[in-house]
């Protein structure tokens, strides 16, 4: 094998992990939306099955993650560059038509892990409120505490007899 040829198949074979991750970054941010639309959902019941399908695709992620610094470690050498370079020391290192290639995945990475990092973030803020107002309520029903504070309302439903008054409250 030609020595361009060899460095063509090793920077392929970056490419080639880089898309396998990217898939995976795709995956964990439908992963972190299905979560946080069962959150906002109320729909506790799923919350497990949707976190332990986060997990997983975490799990996947780092041993992708392994496999990407093995290849990328593989084309510094090819490249001539230090050990461990990020994505931008490779594609600028790297001939075209892969460093238009590794730059796109760059900023694909940097978008799919801002959108990572956000749903993270309020998927975290969701579960910190439905535990708080889960264990006001818990107190509430115990005779520990007063009843929790009314955050909307009161809805008047007209009944013929007798009339009726429900409380609706986002706590329980």
């Amino acid at each position: 094998m030609a020595f361009g040829e060899h460095r063509d198949h090793v920077l392929n074979d970056v490419s080639t992990v880089l898309w396998r991750e990217r898939q995976l970054l795709e995956l964990l941010v439908f992963k972190l939306e299905e979560e946080q639309l069962l959150l906002t959902a109320g729909k506790v019941r799923w919350v497990n099955h949707a976190s332990r399908e986060v997990g997983i695709v975490l799990e996947q992620l780092r041993a992708v993650e392994l496999l990407r610094a093995v290849k990328v470690e593989a084309a510094a050498l090819e490249l001539g560059l230090e050990t461990c370079p990020g994505l931008r020391s490779l594609s600028q290192a790297a001939p075209e038509p892969w460093s238009s290639i590794f730059s796109r995945h760059r900023q694909a990475f940097l978008e799919l892990t801002g959108e990572v990092r956000d749903l993270s973030e309020r998927n975290r803020h969701l579960l910190a409120k439905g535990r708080d107002a889960a264990r006001e309520a818990l107190n509430w029903l115990s005779g520990k505490a007063a009843p929790p504070p009314r955050r909307t309302p009161l809805l008047v439903v007209p009944c013929k007899t007798p009339p009726a008054i429900f409380l609706v409250n986002e706590a329980i």
